[in-house]
């Protein structure tokens, strides 16, 4: 600074920050020589707070309001340089402005997998990131201990700090929640406010608060994304039986409805491959001992193989049909007692009146009414 330069600064009285930056925390306040005149205003406006030191040592801490600076408002600072009360001369001292309002939408993520143990499916690697939101709640124990003598300080030059430790304290949360993986989504809520008072208790030591801490997202590794998908298909499909026997149902509506146009052999035919569906179905999830409301794959009781009859329809052998079908298609009309059928053991054809398993479904028919 010029001799020009340091003859006017003697000349102002006024010390005041005007922030206009979306990222400072502390400012010092530009002063040739560190010199203030006494009698100086100080102005500390609303989400600021100035703190005097001398040589490195923190003395007078203002909050918002002005100041007429002497020797009676700034008793410590007096006391470290020995200032004779009323002393009207200038003085030295290093101001520093530090920003008390909050810094928000803070990003925070794992930088690599974090490895934790589920109960279900056992050691798993996840992902998480959110964002924060934090202030300075100490301003002089920041100055303390974090941004020192700097004349510049940013959420750039502590940010880093910052998300390590969201990252750590939040990982360990998770941890020790022991909640199930398939429950954390449903609790990121609750996870965020747990992590948040685990960073405050670190960020206390150094005059930060967390004000508010969000889990956006933890996610799991492709491979066990895809295997959950799959479990979920599987446990739509363990359905499958009962959503044939509707589709049959609806089947045989639609075939009663064309009854009238002489298609009382669709009717059978629909309830036939309704109930073939339904039991093939049913085989397919047997064999693979998989049932969607059952998953943890619990033995079920034996079941005995259901008897099934071809039908001989138009010359043609459609089916094979199980005997609830084949009820149907009695009370229906399209199956009478000599209608041939074949199951798998019989030697040949023949009508439905002499096969045992059907001959008692005919036994329920009403006699011809007799001749007037």
């Amino acid at each position: 600074m010029g001799i020009l330069d340091a003859f006017f600064d003697q000349f102002i009285d006024i010390i005041e920050w005007r922030d206009d930056t979306p990222d400072t925390i502390v400012w010092k306040f530009p002063r040739y020589n560190d010199e203030i005149k006494n009698g100086a205003q100080l102005v500390v406006r609303e989400s600021q707070v100035a703190i005097f030191m001398d040589e490195g040592r923190v003395a007078d801490v203002f909050y918002p309001g002005t100041y007429e600076l002497t020797t009676k408002n700034i008793p410590i600072l007096t006391n470290l340089r020995n200032l004779p009360h009323n002393f009207n001369s200038p003085f030295k001292a290093e101001v520093y402005y530090v920003s008390t309002r909050q810094f928000l939408n803070q990003k925070w993520g794992t930088k690599n997998p974090v490895m934790l143990r589920d109960k279900e499916f056992g050691p798993l690697r996840l992902r998480a990131f959110g964002s924060f939101n934090f202030k300075v709640d100490d301003p002089k124990l920041f100055i303390q201990q974090v941004s020192g003598t700097n004349p510049y300080y940013t959420v750039e030059d502590v940010s880093s700090q910052l998300r390590d430790n969201v990252v750590t304290n939040g990982m360990d949360a998770v941890a020790e929640s022991k909640l199930p993986i398939l429950e954390l989504a449903a609790n990121y809520s609750e996870m965020g406010k747990v992590i948040q008072d685990s960073v405050n208790g670190d960020f206390k030591g150094i005059g930060l608060l967390v004000t508010k801490l969000l889990v956006e997202n933890i996610s799991l590794p492709p491979e066990v994304e895809e295997m959950l998908d799959k479990r979920s298909q599987m446990s739509v499909l363990g359905n499958l039986g009962a959503y044939a026997q509707l589709q049959g149902t609806e089947a045989m509506v639609k075939a009663a409805e064309n009854t009238a146009g002489g298609n009382m052999a669709s009717l059978g035919m629909g309830l036939g491959v309704a109930a073939g569906i339904a039991k093939q179905t049913g085989n397919i999830f047997r064999e693979a001992n998989f049932d969607g409301n059952n998953p943890s794959g619990e033995t079920a009781p034996p079941t005995f193989p259901a008897i099934q009859y071809h039908v001989a329809v138009n010359g043609k052998a459609e089916g094979p049909f199980a005997l609830d079908a084949i009820k149907d298609m009695v009370s229906a009309k399209t199956l009478t007692k000599d209608t041939l059928v074949w199951k798998k053991g019989m030697p040949g054809w023949a009508s439905a009146a002499t096969a045992h398993d059907l001959a008692e479904m005919f036994d329920n028919e009403p006699p011809p009414l007799p001749l007037a």
